[in-house]
């Protein structure tokens, strides 16, 4: 089971980046996907997450700025963060959650300055 997470980078506030989680070994079905991210000094937290039915959850602090999509036949779910700002700056971790199992992808980094 892995997790592979693409897309991260520099960024400066007000720009766009996307990330991409692609699982191997596994499928996503009745799998929670989605992103969490820890910024220096700070526990991780949760920023989108979808359900297997694509029900989604948001971040109240990146709500109407950041969108998550899969796409169950590719294995693959997306993260579209617009409107960056430098407090997004921090590892971002794909999770794949089901029935209190957790899997962790290895993080990427974005870095966002102002």
């Amino acid at each position: 089971v892995q997790l592979q997470a693409s897309g991260g980078g520099l960024a400066q506030s007000g720009d766009s980046l996307r990330l991409s989680c692609t699982a191997s070994g596994f499928t996503l079905d009745y799998y929670a996907i989605g992103w969490f991210r820890q910024a220096p000094g700070k526990q991780r937290e949760m920023v989108a997450l979808i359900s297997f039915a694509g029900i989604t959850q948001y971040a109240d602090s990146v709500r109407d700025r950041f969108l998550i999509s899969r796409d169950n036949a590719k294995i693959m779910v997306t993260l579209q963060m617009d409107r960056l700002k430098p407090e997004d700056t921090a590892v971002y971790f794909c999770i794949a959650r089901h029935l209190g199992d957790d899997f962790w992808g290895r993080g990427t980094q974005v870095t966002v300055s102002s």
